[in-house]
């Protein structure tokens, strides 16, 4: 930063390292080169924003993830030209499906000599393109406020997810009297409308006949509480999604029945005794291999609030789809859904300690097969992932992309309940290890990552 004449000049690094703090950015993800030099040295004057290392690009983009699924703020990722982003096409792949909040940058090259094909240089928007929301370049240093903010915003806009914005060195380098403006204030909590038929709805079935289906859109909004609330008032079972990125329902509480499996064909048959579902944020039926059919019963009513307004009715058709903040919505809709059942609370409550006695039998199966396959050698899988979770505390973060155990992972957390719970959304491997570097930094907690070669890792 220079001043002259009364007049300061900034350089376009100055200006997005002000703009990132103005911001509340706590970290930026990166592996920095040639191209990115200028925002090392405009670090220098922000301490309060710490760089964040990784040596290959999938690591940085991973760690991202992590932080940005833990904490529910965007991340901030600064990558190596072209070619790093190259690198980390297949967690940004994976970020983009797991609708992860992040704004992605790359160094890009000169543009004022970009026609003449220089060391670096290479198409990042067409790179990017196809796993981001949208993505621009910065021409000017004057570009750089307007573009980052727009980026952080949309980024934790629903539909979450990845943007990008690349950075051609002359801009980051030029100086300019361009100021980095101030954050927009914006109220995002707008309530769903609709919620008093939703809630008229909802009651018209006896428990046990209605069930909700809790997704990572519960998760990421804080809603977690909420919809507990709503399972008890109602007496409703929950499941999960069929390949969830976390645990947005307790696999302690009664009312948990799992995760959904993978396969169209058992999704409908797990779901065949009920008349509705409720699915609480976005697409829970997602498939692997083929099966004939539908994953939700013809016969069977579908309920949805989301705060993704592309969300209900996108895939089956819903017989009466809300709109709007997810968290305020469940609040609102609490009420309202136990004025419409009257004394029909009695039968929720029954509802509730039935499951509790299930629970138990569940429960007790699972010890008995804990004791049973004890002393198997070689020691079972399930036998294994048991003795993994038991060892836990309940204030540690898990991190999980071992497909191969799951199951057994899941069920035991039935038994033995962990502060929180993250997936591979993608089911792309690689990515586990360093967003657990993301997580502990996001949540201030420890974590243990469970890897797909089936080790196991502790992050104090």
């Amino acid at each position: 930063m220079w001043k002259i004449g009364g007049i300061i000049l900034t350089t376009g690094a100055e200006i997005l390292l002000e703009v990132l703090s103005s911001e509340s950015v706590e970290y930026v993800f990166g592996n920095p080169g040639t191209t990115e030099m200028p925002i090392m040295d405009a670090l220098r004057g922000h301490p309060e924003i710490q760089y964040i290392l990784g040596l290959q690009e999938t690591a940085v983009v991973a760690m991202a993830d992590g932080y940005a699924k833990a904490s529910g703020k965007p991340a901030f990722v600064n990558l190596h030209t072209t070619g790093g982003l190259g690198h980390a096409m297949g967690a940004l792949l994976h970020s983009k499906i797991a609708k992860t909040p992040m704004l992605v940058t790359v160094g890009q090259q000169d543009s004022r000599h970009i026609f003449s094909d220089p060391l670096l240089y290479g198409d990042a928007l067409g790179v990017a393109g196809p796993v981001v929301k949208w993505a621009r370049e910065a021409i000017h240093p004057e570009h750089i406020p307007p573009l980052v903010r727009r980026g952080l915003q949309h980024a934790r806009t629903p539909p979450f997810g990845p943007v990008f914005v690349s950075l051609p060195i002359d801009a980051m380098t030029t100086e300019t009297v361009c100021s980095p403006g101030k954050p927009s204030k914006i109220h995002d909590g707008t309530l769903a409308g609709g919620l008093d038929e939703l809630a008229h709805r909802l009651t018209r079935f006896q428990p046990g006949r209605l069930a909700l289906i809790a997704t990572d859109e519960v998760g990421a909004s804080n809603a977690g509480e909420e919809l507990i609330e709503l399972a008890e008032v109602l007496g409703s079972f929950v499941y999960g999604p069929s390949w969830p990125g976390e645990m947005s329902f307790p696999p302690t509480h009664p009312l948990w029945m799992g995760n959904l499996p993978t396969a169209a064909a058992e999704m409908r048959s797990a779901l065949s005794e009920l008349d509705a579902i409720f699915v609480v944020g976005d697409n829970p039926f997602i498939s692997y291999l083929y099966s004939e059919g539908p994953a939700v019963p013809e016969s069977c009513k579908l309920y949805q609030l989301s705060s993704d307004g592309t969300e209900p009715g996108r895939t089956y058709p819903t017989d009466l789809g809300c709109v709007g903040n997810l968290k305020r919505s469940l609040r609102a809709v609490i009420p309202l859904v136990a004025a419409e059942l009257g004394k029909g609370c009695f039968a929720a409550a029954a509802a509730l300690s039935k499951a509790v006695e299930n629970r138990q039998s569940r429960l007790a199966a699972l010890s008995e097969r804990i004791e049973e396959e004890r002393t198997t050698v070689p020691t079972t899988p399930f036998f294994a992932a048991s003795a993994v979770i038991a060892a836990l505390d309940d204030d540690v973060v898990l991190v999980d992309e071992a497909p191969a155990t799951i199951a057994h992972v899941r069920s035991s957390l039935e038994q033995v309940g962990v502060k929180r719970y993250f997936f591979m959304r993608s089911a792309i491997l690689g990515w586990g290890l360093s967003a657990a570097v993301g997580v502990a930094l996001g949540s201030k907690s420890r974590v243990v990552a469970l890897l797909g070669d089936g080790s196991a890792l502790y992050a104090p």
